[in-house]
């Protein structure tokens, strides 16, 4: 069998990384997560652009509160992306590149100023769009804030006491408008249309 001797250990395994972390004790997440290690590998992302990535999710989208892991859901799907599309591969790579050597490792300030040279080019904004668009429709964000998720299944929001107002003070019945219980009813409290 010959090997290509060009081949080092990382080609031979697959090019790729590992993101890695742990959970702290008592927040959301630890409550739903099975243990409070996590790791999570990227196919075409080295761990180094992937923690790059991480840091300006977590730039664009802070949530001090928010562990990692939510976030590196997002950089799992990004990694996703580059493998089926050259192209993407292409814009990421070129874009964690223009960040600069050592962006994770920066402050906030430093990453701000960083994405702030950045933020009017293709680069930014298509992260921009996949940290939005991942990060609030996972389910780790949703046990953070609290989001129960849609209420359809569980019969609509109305009977799950959305309609329960007992802290807003009562509104006296000329102030409250037109009541959608009785269809006829004007805002005037005329019982018709205004003349």
């Amino acid at each position: 069998m010959d090997i290509d001797p060009r081949l080092d250990r990382r080609g031979f395994l697959g090019l790729g990384g590992i993101l890695s972390g742990v959970l702290v004790a008592g927040g959301a997440l630890s409550l739903v997560a099975p243990g409070r290690a996590w790791s999570l590998e990227v196919r075409t992302l080295s761990s180094a652009e992937a923690a790059a990535l991480l840091a300006m999710m977590r730039t664009i989208a802070p949530h001090d509160g928010l562990e990692d892991a939510a976030y590196a859901l997002v950089v799992k799907a990004v990694d996703g992306m580059m493998a089926a599309d050259a192209g993407t591969a292409g814009l990421v790579r070129d874009g964690l590149a223009g960040l600069g050597e050592g962006f994770a490792a920066k402050d906030e300030a430093g990453r701000v100023a960083a994405l702030q040279a950045v933020e009017h080019g293709p680069f930014f904004g298509f992260i921009r769009a996949q940290t939005l668009f991942n990060l609030y429709a996972s389910p780790l964000a949703y046990a953070h804030f609290g989001y129960e998720g849609e209420a359809f299944s569980k019969g609509g929001y109305l009977a799950r006491g959305f309609d329960e107002l007992d802290w807003l003070p009562d509104v006296p019945l000329e102030d409250a408008g037109p009541n959608p219980l009785r269809p006829n009813a004007g805002s005037n409290g005329s019982g018709g249309a205004r003349s």
